[in-house]
């Protein structure tokens, strides 16, 4: 596996950039770019200057999943769903039909069951045994966490199912997750974070050290990408 870390203090600009020519780069090749969203504080300001940036993007040619939810209804200050409304897809032209959401607000077992079959049956349009993203995007905690894949957590040892429910250490610890099967099945994985108070575990995970559950993305496609947001006085 290809990977590529960039430590950066200018990460949105930077992390930006590489989205919107992932995504240029896929819809010329295939005619659509397939792109999952991952929560956090980092990515929400990624997310608004894509919106700023994103020109004459092709919007009608994207499809955006999310990687992890909490069981909370959209419109809640913890909703994923809700942090990337509020800085992407409320400032873009994207067909309503393309927004895969996940529904934090019902059973988790049923959320995750519906979800399952919805990227399940888009995928079978195309021939694929399980989705495939063009490109992921995860976050990684300060436990060596992401998307909702926590360390000790049963969701680590799924091999069949795409999307399980999970439960984290903070509130609201009902979540909704991707599993590595289909985190694996991306083309391409980008982790965006900052360095802060994590320098420590982003270096066991870049070394492989898959106590840490970021350790253990690996994508098929063989490419990993890192935006690692260090201050200017970095070296």
């Amino acid at each position: 596996m290809q990977v590529h870390v960039n430590r950066t203090p200018t990460l949105v600009e930077d992390a930006s950039r590489f989205i919107l020519d992932t995504a240029r780069e896929s819809i010329r090749a295939g005619g659509l770019f397939r792109l999952g969203l991952a929560g956090g504080n980092t990515p929400r300001s990624v997310y608004a200057r894509i919106a700023e940036q994103a020109g004459d993007l092709p919007w009608e040619r994207v499809q955006i999943t999310f990687g992890d939810e909490r069981c909370v209804p959209p419109h809640d200050k913890e909703s994923n769903y809700r942090m990337a409304s509020e800085s992407l897809l409320r400032h873009i032209t994207i067909p309503e039909g393309n927004i895969f959401r996940l529904r934090g607000e019902i059973e988790p077992e049923e959320a995750a069951r519906l979800y399952e079959e919805q990227l399940a049956t888009f995928a079978a349009r195309l021939g694929e045994s399980r989705y495939v993203h063009d490109l992921l995007l995860l976050g990684i905690g300060e436990d060596g966490h992401t998307a909702s894949l926590f360390p000790g957590s049963l969701a680590l040892d799924e091999t069949i199912r795409s999307i399980v429910p999970a439960t984290g250490p903070k509130p609201p610890p009902q979540r909704l997750t991707f599993t590595f099967p289909l985190i694996n099945s991306a083309r391409r994985v980008c982790f965006l974070t900052n360095a802060t108070g994590k320098e420590e575990v982003i270096e066991r995970v870049l070394a492989g050290d898959e106590r840490y559950p970021s350790a253990r993305v690996k994508p098929v496609g063989g490419m990993a990408t890192w935006y690692i947001g260090e201050p200017l006085e970095a070296k």
